[in-house]
């Protein structure tokens, strides 16, 4: 069983730490007392089949000392269960940032405690918790996106493959952006079946329209090019640490050429070995 203990100073990224983990397939237990710790690793032993990988966070919420903590990871220790202990920080004036823009406060702040002495306190109550991490990491100049490579880094299971999910979605540029979008590739170009009065009442998924708009030299180009694309950039997001990537295409009212292009994308993914779901948004708009 991999056992991992969360630790480190309020607003430099536990919470994202652990959100992360939780995407490689962690159980994770957010502030978890400290004296609770031993029969959770007890149970988790006992079905290690289901608990394979566990994390738990633990930090300053659980008191201003740590010596339950100690005692816990004593207590570990006793029953061999092996455990890490992940420390993540990040520079005072940076942690006084974040908290000055979410208007958050901070666990020790209060009347007679600024904002800056709350950091300064905690982070000498967790000296002794980071003199005992085997890994620490700095996020003060670290963005999500990095945070996730560095997680990944150090607890992604050697020779297992790294999956992401990829959603191609049309849609119409009439009916407004999908929020959700990573990539967005205008297809208004291209010819459009609409002005092509038989092939007006069918959509992208319809052979007739398929054929046609691939009749088109602009068209096999742009395919050329957005395969060489995203050949490139699938396994840069994998590396990454992304599981979700949401691909859309877009033409003017999302039933003819966005259509049949998602499908062309969709099955281009999946020959590059990723899951593909294909998803029409605004294909039978009137």
């Amino acid at each position: 069983m991999e056992f991992v203990i969360i630790s480190g100073l309020s607003g430099a990224g536990k919470s994202k730490t652990a959100s992360i983990l939780e995407d490689m397939g962690f159980y994770v237990v957010d502030n978890l007392p400290a004296p609770l710790i031993p029969g959770l690793a007890q149970l988790c032993m006992a079905r290690e089949k289901e608990y394979d990988r566990v994390a738990l966070v633990c930090d300053i919420r659980g008191g201003q000392t740590f010596d339950g903590l100690f005692d816990a990871l004593e207590a570990l220790k006793k029953m061999e269960c092996q455990y890490k202990i992940l420390f993540v920080e990040a520079a005072p004036e940076t942690i006084i940032k974040r908290y000055k823009e979410t208007r958050r406060s901070h666990p020790l702040a209060g009347e007679e405690q600024d904002l800056a002495g709350a950091v300064a306190r905690e982070k000498a109550a967790l000296a002794g918790v980071r003199a005992r991490a085997q890994y620490i990491i700095d996020t003060t100049v670290l963005s999500t996106a990095k945070l996730r490579g560095e997680v990944l880094r150090l607890f992604d299971r050697k020779g297992e493959k790294r999956q992401m999910r990829v959603s191609v979605t049309s849609f119409g540029y009439k009916y407004g952006l999908p929020m959700e979008a990573d990539l967005v590739f205008d297809v208004r170009f291209l010819p459009n079946p609409y002005y092509i009065e038989q092939l007006r009442p069918q959509t992208g998924l319809d052979e007739p329209v398929y054929t046609f708009l691939f009749g088109y030299q602009q068209s096999k180009d742009f395919m050329k090019y957005l395969e060489r694309l995203l050949a490139f950039l699938l396994p840069q997001y994998v590396e990454e640490g992304k599981t979700e990537l949401v691909i859309a295409i877009g033409c003017t009212g999302g039933q003819h050429r966005s259509v049949a292009i998602t499908r062309a994308v969709a099955d281009f993914v999946r020959q590059k070995g990723y899951t593909a779901v294909e998803k029409h948004r605004d294909m039978t708009r009137a």
